[in-house]
């Protein structure tokens, strides 16, 4: 016998009820924390949050990179802001587990979407935002528009269409020095390197420093159109100040900043090296890439969704390198 199908109004009532309870689910999923973080002690007065290995993405809600905090005498000093606005919650709800002095001042290492996309939460707060004025540039650029709106689509709702791109307070020039709650921090300018705005910060008294993405710890970083070249220098200076903790915009926080910093190092060397050749041989990109060998590269994290973007930016850098000459 036929089974006879629901009467119109019945599937309306049932489509309805459908829509609703996605609705609610996304309108939840956009209200509550990203989830919850765990705040790594690495000195006296220093934390950091461990974001994901990989990529930015629905699965780790776009925290993938890493944020830290310093809780001085007075205030609470904080370096970067994560990937999303929820994230940004959850990084104040975290320092907010531990200290309920005012959050004063929020360094950005750089301007890319995984860790500045947080910062509304710290503005409401009432902290001050600086970073190296070559950001600047970012804000109404092609390229943080097209950002923008491949986050609000890989990573919604937790990036949608209220998420604010927010510029610095205060655009450094240049290096400089500043104490807070009895402890003394000094900015040093590494950019143009990962990106056009680099810098680093360091806490004298506890020998940490925050270095932003200069080092991607344990993962293959995230080249583009960086300028590898400047960003090996940024890494030798980073080797050579002996920190004794050096804490990575992404992956885990390093306490032998020489070794730590070798996967970045080789793996930037290795893409000058093959890219370069390529270029001054006049061999076309793809099979420039094809006839690479990455297997010295390519069981790290990050590899498969990072590699041939990076090895293509690397390219066209050296291009330019070359008709520069």
């Amino acid at each position: 016998m036929a089974r006879s199908r629901p009467s119109l109004p019945a599937r309306l009532h049932a489509i309805v009820a459908l829509a609703a309870t996605l609705l609610l689910s996304l309108a939840q999923a956009g209200d509550a924390p990203a989830q919850a973080l765990q705040p790594i002690r690495v000195s006296e007065h220093a934390w950091y949050v461990l974001g994901d290995a990989g990529m930015a993405s629905g699965a780790n809600q776009g925290f993938n990179s890493n944020a830290g905090f310093v809780i001085t005498r007075d205030s609470v000093i904080v370096i970067d802001a994560l990937g999303t606005p929820p994230l940004g919650d959850a990084l104040l709800a975290t320092i907010r587990k531990l200290s309920s002095k005012p959050v004063k001042r929020v360094i950005l290492t750089h301007y890319h979407a995984d860790h500045f996309y947080g910062l509304a939460a710290f503005k409401a707060a009432g902290a001050e935002v600086w970073a190296h004025e070559a950001g600047k540039e970012y804000f109404g650029s092609g390229e943080a528009a097209a950002r923008l709106a491949q986050r609000q689509k890989d990573l919604f709702p937790w990036v949608d269409e209220s998420t604010r791109l927010i510029q610095a307070d205060r655009w450094l020039s240049g290096g400089t020095r500043f104490e807070e709650g009895g402890l003394h921090f000094r900015i040093d300018i590494l950019g143009p390197a990962h990106a056009p705005e680099d810098l680093m910060l360091t806490v004298e008294e506890d020998g940490v420093v925050f270095c932003g993405d200069i080092l991607f710890a344990g993962r293959i970083p995230f080249v583009g159109n960086a300028d590898s070249k400047r960003w090996l220098a940024a890494i030798d200076t980073l080797a050579g100040l002996k920190p004794k903790v050096l804490v990575t915009g992404h992956g885990r926080h390093s306490t032998d900043a020489a070794a730590d910093l070798t996967l970045t190092r080789d793996y930037l060397l290795y893409l000058r090296e093959q890219m370069g050749k390529a270029v001054e041989e006049m061999v076309p990109f793809e099979e420039a890439y094809a006839r690479t060998d990455w297997s010295r590269f390519s069981k790290v994290p990050a590899f498969e969704a990072a590699n041939r973007i990076n090895a293509y930016g690397s390219y066209l850098t050296l291009e330019r390198e070359s008709l520069a000459r």
